[in-house]
């Protein structure tokens, strides 16, 4: 069964109300309770979002092509991590775009792996990016 906690008069207001202060609270003279202020948003208008998406499936393509290349043959896999550990960037473009992938991929590498990284636009504004982090050590 509930019990509520007894309220105790803190102070009397000059008209002769008491003010109350439930335990475990400050009683805050004259202050009032006001509903929160929710900022107004314009109207959802989905259509980059909606765009955005079609241009990040097209992104998902190619990095489905990257990877199955790099899956399907270890050979090429090899090839891709000796370039990069030697820091001949070009090499590695080069044999990106031998898979057949026509659009600029970025690459950074370090010791323990590699990331592929890939943009696209829809109505020259940047919508969306796709890194794909792989490690060799």
């Amino acid at each position: 069964m509930y019990y509520p906690l007894p309220l105790y008069p803190v102070y009397r207001l000059p008209s002769g109300q008491a003010v109350y202060q439930v335990p475990g609270h400050y009683a805050i003279p004259g202050q009032r309770h006001f509903p929160a202020i929710r900022q107004q948003y314009p109207e959802a208008d989905p259509t980059l979002f909606h765009e955005s998406a079609g241009a990040f499936k097209q992104l998902m393509k190619v990095g489905t092509v990257l990877l199955n290349k790099l899956t399907a043959s270890k050979e090429f896999a090899q090839q891709v991590m000796d370039a990069a550990q030697r820091g001949d960037k070009e090499k590695v473009k080069q044999l990106i775009q031998s898979t057949g992938i026509k659009e600029k991929v970025d690459v950074d590498y370090n010791p323990d792996g590699i990331t592929f990284n890939m943009f696209s636009k829809v109505e020259k504004v940047d919508c969306c990016k796709l890194a794909m982090s792989l490690r060799w050590r």
